[in-house]
């Protein structure tokens, strides 16, 4: 009898992306004591003023403690599979990664423009800079990706707090205006919210532009010699495949995200989901 298809089918980000978060939050508490998020959290000093440009990706990897963690990998569980199966693999990482580095990006902006004060931060201990406040968490690229599944599924129903049923356009919206609200007010972890809605903000520029990726593609992809010899199954098979003639319009493809928003990706044909391909291309 053949297995059902687990969630991570066609995901494989996703799966590599909660596997790496946890273990390196396990491995650094057990047997590192603390010195990975030590060595790659990111800091407007750090990341910047001293050239580790490094922590614009590994600090979306470290996390303060154990709920962060557990918040940003139900994030990526929920959402994260959908927005992958959209974008295809190797454009996910890259949508996912440079979101991140977007909200990092957003935080030092408005450090730099003095909106969070450049008096010393007391923890415990002692005072940090505040050029030294770490920033952690992989927050940033999940925030991008709630943009992802509220512009291509804006119906979508949830329970916020597995209780509460709302849209996802809702969930997306009221998300954003808790961390501009947070960020105008100053409030508790004004720094955070930064990042969040610097990868938010890039998140939608690129769903509403995503031919910015197409660079992805081409990523790895080797372009075949003349006279070169391939596999021969291989051309049998491509041969017998049916072609899926596409005529792109913008129509079709505003049509065919109406139907993933009401029925979900599952439901779309092979040549609803070649359309969508190539539009993203």
């Amino acid at each position: 009898m053949p297995r059902p298809p687990s969630r991570f089918s066609g995901s494989p980000v996703v799966k590599w992306l909660l596997i790496s978060n946890i273990v390196i939050f396990y491995a650094d508490m057990l047997f590192f004591n603390w010195k990975l998020v030590e060595w790659g959290h990111f800091s407007a000093a750090l990341g910047l003023q001293q050239f580790q440009f490094w922590r614009l990706l590994t600090f979306q990897f470290m996390h303060a403690d154990g709920l962060h963690l557990l918040g940003n990998m139900i994030g990526i569980f929920f959402f994260g599979t959908f927005a992958e199966k959209w974008w295809g693999s190797k454009k996910f990482i890259v949508y996912y990664l440079a979101s991140g580095v977007a909200g990092a990006l957003f935080y030092v902006f408005l450090f730099y423009v003095g909106w969070f004060g450049k008096d010393p931060i007391a923890i415990p201990g002692g005072e940090v800079p505040a050029s030294y406040i770490p920033l952690v968490g992989a927050s940033a690229g999940i925030f991008a990706i709630l943009v992802c599944t509220a512009v291509i599924a804006p119906n979508l129903k949830i329970l916020l707090f597995f209780v509460i049923p709302m849209s996802m356009r809702t969930f997306a919206i009221a998300a954003l205006v808790f961390a501009t609200l947070m960020i105008l007010t100053n409030g508790n972890n004004a720094g955070g919210e930064a990042g969040h809605l610097g990868g938010a903000i890039l998140g939608y520029i690129l769903m509403k532009n995503p031919h910015l990726l197409t660079f992805v593609g081409k990523l790895g992809s080797k372009k075949q010699k003349r006279g070169q010899v391939v596999d021969a199954k291989i051309v049998r098979e491509r041969k017998l495949k049916p072609r899926i003639k596409i005529n792109l319009e913008d129509s079709d493809v505003d049509q065919i995200l109406d139907k993933v928003s009401r029925e979900g990706i599952q439901s779309l044909t092979d040549a609803e989901r070649e359309i969508l391909n190539r539009s993203r291309s």
